[in-house]
């Protein structure tokens, strides 16, 4: 009872803390960051567990717009790149205004499954698009907000395609080019060594338990050292070329 009074106390005196996961299809970001959610609660954090595209009614709905196959009613045409990176901001705006930011002010850590790497790795580096756009896009959506800490779950494009493939639940991304997922990981791998202090790579073909246990620890150790959290705060925005 003790320790977790003393995660309690410290999690209250961060003012919010906003940890992103990122990764390619199938590299298992979404159950990490589920169990990071609950490892942190049973700790006494007081946990907010989101995703991207969505979080909002709204922002869920773009969702549906976002990720729907060709085979729904709603594509009549094929989506352009600029249109999905605008459907990707609208539906970012949304979610930092009305759910994350107010999450934060209240002293709470943030979890969000996907965030703005994602859009560089997607819309920038495997479509195209011009990164310097993007981050002028990205600092209107969410007025600068950045994340924190950012897990990256690095998986061959490969086995990330054969585990999305057991799954029924297949959408516009998952049935990209094998081209496409590889330009994706490249951006996700240029980023992460851009920026080594923010984001901290994970090698995804580890099983489940024992990706959960070194995240959780890495995670824990974050959030008990607050100065570690004041100097990523602090530091200046940098672009990648």
């Amino acid at each position: 009872m003790k320790h977790t009074k003393t995660h309690i106390k410290k999690s209250r005196a961060l003012r919010g803390a906003f940890i992103t996961f990122e990764g390619t299809e199938g590299s298992g970001k979404s159950t990490q960051c589920r169990r990071l959610a609950q490892t942190l609660q049973g700790q006494g954090y007081h946990v907010l567990e989101t995703r991207e595209p969505g979080g909002t009614p709204l922002a869920e709905a773009i969702r549906g717009l976002f990720l729907a196959t060709s085979k729904a009613n709603i594509h009549k045409e094929a989506i352009t790149p600029a249109c999905e990176s605008m459907l990707i901001f609208a539906a970012r705006a949304q979610h930092v205004a009305h759910v994350i930011q107010p999450a934060l002010e209240k002293g709470m850590v943030v979890l969000c499954d996907r965030f703005f790497d994602s859009t560089l790795a997607y819309q920038g580096y495997a479509r195209g698009l011009e990164k310097t756009f993007l981050y002028e896009a990205q600092q209107f959506a969410t007025n600068g907000l950045q994340p924190h800490f950012t897990f990256f779950l690095d998986l061959p494009i490969q086995d990330g395609l054969a585990r999305r493939r057991q799954s029924n639940k297949q959408d516009r991304l998952d049935q990209e080019s094998l081209r496409f997922h590889q330009r994706v990981r490249r951006g996700f791998l240029a980023l992460a060594k851009h920026d080594p202090m923010r984001i901290h790579t994970v090698d995804a073909r580890q099983s489940p338990q024992t990706l959960a246990s070194h995240i959780a620890s890495v995670a824990e150790q974050l959030l008990q050292d607050s100065r570690s959290l004041h100097l990523l705060r602090s530091s200046k925005k940098k672009s990648v070329e």
